[in-house]
C-alpha cells in the first residue's frame, strides 16, 4: 500500500471518529483546509463519497461507514504493537553472558546481579566460572571480569569492585615446626596450596612487591585446585601455604585460625573489572547491567 493511501485512512479514521473537520485537523497537526483537500482527493481516487458535509456537521456515507469500520481497528491494533514495542526501552530484555572467576562471582558479580535482576525480570544472564584468560569475543561472551592489570588494552574497562590486596596465610597448626617466612624468598621449603590456571604456564604465580621492587614467584606443592574457596578451605586444613584475596581470610585471621605473613610484601591491586570489546553494540539492558555492576565510593 501506498503512503499516501495510509495518510488518507488515518484522516478518514480521525475524522469519521471526531465528527468534526476542526477537531480532527487539530488531532492530526494538519490545518483544517489541509485535511478537507486530503479528503476530497482520497473520495475521488475511490471513485465514492465517504462523508456527507452540511454547514453544522460530518457524518459518514454508507461507503465511508463501511471503511472506517474495517480501518479503525486495525489502525488501532498497529497504536497498541507499536506501544509495546516501544516498552523494550522500559523493559529491556535479553540474554547476556558473562564469564568471571569465584571469587568475583560471589564477592561482586553476584551480591549486584541479586538486586539487579528482580528490577528487570526479562533480562537474562549467564555466568560462566573460568580462571582462563578468555577471548570473550571468540567465545561469544558479553563481557567478562578480571583483576585490572589483566583487562586487555583494546577492550573497554569499567571498575566493579574496590582495590584489594591478597594475603599469604597458613593455619597456626601448619607452622608449628615451621618458621614462618619474612620475604618471598624465604618460601623455599614450604608447602604451597596453588591455583590452577589455563595459562600462566598452569599455575598462577605469586606475586609481592614492596618499595618498588617487584617479585614473582613460582610455587609448587602437594595441592592444585581451580576454585579460590577450595584452596582456603585446604589452608584451614593445615596442608600448606595459601594466597588468596585477603577479604576472604581475614575472618579467620580475626579468629585465629589462620595467620597471616609477609603482609608487607602484598602491594593492594586494582580490584576487579568488568571488560567487553569497544566495538561492541550496547543494548539496553547490557548498559543497564554495567551500571549496575560499576563500583562506586
Amino acid at each position: 500500500m501506498q503512503r499516501g493511501n495510509l495518510e488518507d485512512l488515518r484522516a478518514l479514521v480521525a475524522v469519521g471518529n471526531e465528527r468534526s473537520f476542526t477537531k480532527a485537523a487539530a488531532k492530526l497537526g494538519v490545518s483544517q483546509s489541509a485535511l478537507s483537500q486530503t479528503i476530497r482527493q482520497f473520495e475521488a481516487r475511490l471513485g465514492v463519497r465517504l462523508l456527507t458535509r452540511t454547514t453544522r456537521s460530518v457524518s459518514l456515507t454508507e461507503a465511508g461507514e463501511r471503511l472506517m469500520n474495517t480501518v479503525a481497528p486495525r489502525f488501532q491494533e498497529i497504536e497498541t504493537e507499536l506501544q509495546a514495542v516501544s516498552e523494550f526501552r522500559e523493559r529491556p530484555a535479553g540474554t547476556i553472558r558473562i564469564t568471571a572467576g569465584d571469587h568475583a562471582i560471589k564477592t561482586i558479580v553476584w551480591p549486584k546481579l541479586a538486586k539487579f535482576l528482580p528490577k528487570y525480570p526479562d533480562v537474562k544472564v549467564e555466568i560462566t566460572l573460568d580462571y582462563g584468560l578468555t577471548d570473550i569475543a571468540a567465545e561469544r561472551y558479553d563481557a567478562g571480569v578480571r583483576w585490572g592489570e589483566q583487562v586487555a588494552k583494546d577492550m573497554i574497562a569499567v571498575r566493579v569492585g574496590p582495590d584489594t590486596r591478597f594475603a599469604v596465610v597458613g593455619a597456626k597448626s601448619y607452622f608449628v615446626n615451621r618458621r614462618p617466612p619474612e620475604t618471598p624468598q624465604d618460601l623455599v621449603g614450604h608447602d604451597y596450596i596453588n591455583l590452577h590456571l589455563p595459562s600462566y604456564g598452569g599455575l598462577w604465580p605469586w606475586e609481592f612487591e614492596r618499595d618498588g621492587r617487584e617479585v614473582k614467584v613460582r610455587v609448587e606443592g602437594q595441592l592444585v585446585f581451580n576454585d579460590i574457596f577450595q584452596i582456603l578451605d585446604a589452608a584451614l586444613g593445615g596442608f600448606g601455604l595459601a594466597f588468596v584475596p585477603e577479604d576472604l581470610a581475614q575472618p579467620h585471621i580475626a579468629k585465629g585460625r589462620l595467620k597471616q605473613v609477609l603482609a608487607d610484601w602484598c602491594e593492594p591491586w586494582s580490584g576487579y573489572h568488568l571488560y567487553y570489546p569497544s566495538r561492541r553494540q550496547s543494548s539496553a539492558a547490557f548498559a543497564l547491567l554495567v551500571d549496575a555492576l560499576r563500583h562506586r565510593t
